[in-house]
């Protein structure tokens, strides 16, 4: 993974300082709330519903054992004991107080890590697939494009205020994990073709809130040298035309919609045109120097078959389920990767408390080469893992009950932190979430219905994601209540969809029984082993508005009676 050079270093430690006695006038009274909040959100601080949120940045989800250990730290001295890991890769403490958040920030330097740009109308923290520099599927490991665009876009003259917040995902593989098209910006690493140059396809304009849009294609091609000055337009035009008489409207998402997928294209084009290249576009040996440290760890030379694993998995029923639902295919014979869930049934979703994350930084360095992932799904993955070592990691995990068997399941649900924690929620998530995993508990059940994203946003700024969502689910408040709307059909994969809504909202009591009613529809439409999605795009949602509606009219009669 990426080492910071002494440029780096001092750049974070100047900004520390800077944070520093800025916090301390604020203290003093010399900078009022209307004053410091620019400059906090410049370096990650909210003030959220109950105390300050402090959110970190985790640039394209990797993390080192060291640098999780410091987090749980960090957690210990200066929170409640934990942390939340975020559908943006990064992670977020919720209890911080304002005067310990220089101390946190000057702990972060000392393992590489900071909280720029993680908040704040700039370029926020780009995100990648999580199986990145492993995937079989993967034409080019997305990482070092990933660092390349965060050095480009830290403190960047031009885009330090935009119009709004901008977001950047990308991809090498040819199944996104990484959900380009709900980005701002989404690129995805490609071959031509023809020539079989390596090179970029740039989608713009995704985005979810309270106008989702899937993304639209403005390049099928982009020279890999051309990346930088190409972004670089984007941007200039986003800047320049983007809506800033009301943030509602303030997305790129908006500035494509409005002026139309053609018009935009040709503006970023004819802004390209005019840029001088060379002197945006990172050096080649500079290119070169980045994508070094993402060459792969030192693995052994194995077979691809481990008959150790084997026979530990004939012999622990526990151990074949977390392997078959939670093991990922490597690229290099012998090893896998596993995802290691944050949504054991009934605990907070993305939630890791500090002796888990020590645990876990324990494992890494162990079984994973000290490295670890975290996904936009909100679990973590050990991405180099020997499949003879697989039952003592298991075994490791299951110590910390972090051994759940779920990736991708009805109960691996992502869930913002919604009205528990949140200023901006307009109900709970984090309840809702606890209560579908208990309904959906029994793991029999769970593989027989078979993957099945769930998604849980608090309000209509879509944290949680909730738009693409194969079931999406969005709370509102409603004459002084919780009321909460069901969407089905949303994909966040390159075959990215929008849910459509079942109906009216309704209790949030009434939840859990409603997606049971929609998996009932599910289990009785789908044909020949179907996923989720697959049986909702040849049946339509017909059925399924059928089944909600019943449900919700039955609730209604209960009621009823009751009174």
């Amino acid at each position: 993974m990426y080492r910071y050079d002494e440029f780096d270093v001092r750049f974070v430690r100047e900004r520390v300082a800077q944070f520093r006695s800025q916090v301390e006038r604020r203290l003093n009274g010399s900078l009022s709330e209307d004053e410091f909040k620019p400059l906090r959100l410049k370096n990650g601080l909210y003030l959220q519903l109950h105390a300050y949120m402090l959110r970190i940045a985790v640039p394209y989800g990797t993390l080192n054992s060291r640098q999780l250990r410091q987090l749980a730290h960090i957690a210990d001295t200066y929170d409640k004991g934990y942390g939340h890991f975020t559908t943006r890769q990064n992670l977020q403490f919720h209890w911080p107080k304002l005067k310990d958040v220089p101390e946190i920030l000057d702990l972060l330097a000392d393992v590489e890590m900071h909280c720029i740009q993680t908040s704040g109308n700039c370029i926020r923290n780009v995100t990648a697939d999580q199986f990145a520099g492993v995937a079989a599927d993967e034409v080019e490991d997305p990482r070092p494009t990933g660092e390349l665009i965060r050095q480009w876009s830290s403190l960047h003259p031009e885009f330090g205020w935009l119009p709004r917040k901008f977001k950047i995902a990308v991809t090498g593989a040819e199944h996104d994990r990484a959900a380009i098209k709900a980005h701002d910006i989404g690129l995805k690493i490609k071959r031509h073709p023809e020539t079989g140059e390596i090179g970029y396809e740039v989608v713009v304009g995704g985005g979810l809130g309270r106008t989702p849009m899937i993304g639209k294609l403005i390049r099928e091609f982009l020279p890999k040298d051309e990346l930088l000055a190409y972004l670089e337009a984007v941007m200039r035009v986003y800047n320049l035309e983007g809506r800033r008489d009301n943030k509602f409207k303030a997305r790129v998402k908006i500035l494509v919609h409005e002026t139309g997928e053609e018009e935009f294209r040709r503006r970023v084009e004819a802004e390209y045109a005019k840029l001088d290249g060379p002197t945006i576009n990172a050096p080649e040996e500079e290119v070169a120097r980045i994508a070094a440290y993402f060459a792969p760890p030192a693995y052994e030379g194995l077979p691809e078959d481990s008959p150790a694993l084997a026979a530990a998995r004939a012999s622990d029923p526990g151990l074949d389920r977390f392997v078959a639902q939670n093991g990922f295919a490597h690229r290099q014979p012998g090893y896998i990767a596993l995802t290691v869930s944050l949504k054991a049934i009934g605990e907070v979703p993305g939630d890791m408390s500090a002796d888990q994350m020590r645990a876990f930084a324990d494992i890494a360095e162990r079984y994973s080469f000290g490295e670890l992932r975290v996904t936009h799904g909100q679990n973590l993955v050990l991405p180099h893992v020997r499949k003879d070592d697989v039952p003592a990691v298991y075994a490791a995990l299951k110590a910390e009950r972090l051994h759940t068997a779920n990736a991708g399941l009805v109960t691996d649900i992502i869930a913002c932190p919604g009205l528990d924690y949140c200023a901006l929620a307009t109900a709970k998530s984090i309840p809702i979430a606890q209560d579908i995993a208990r309904t959906f508990a029994d793991e029999a059940r769970q593989r027989e219905i078979g993957p099945l994203p769930i998604k849980i946003s608090g309000c209509i700024n879509a944290c949680g994601h909730h738009h693409v969502g194969a079931i999406g689910i969005l709370g509102l408040e409603k004459a002084g209540k919780e009321n909460y709307q069901i969407t089905v059909g949303g994909d966040a994969t390159e075959n990215a969809a929008l849910g459509e809504r079942l109906g009216p909202g309704i209790d949030a009591e009434d939840v859990p029984g409603a997606i049971e009613s929609i998996v009932e529809t599910y289990l009785g439409e789908r044909q020949d082993g179907e996923e989720f999605i697959e049986t909702v795009r040849r049946v339509g949602l017909e059925p399924f508005k059928a089944g909600f509606t019943a449900y919700v009219a039955s609730r209604e009669s209960l009621r009823k009676d009751a009174a």
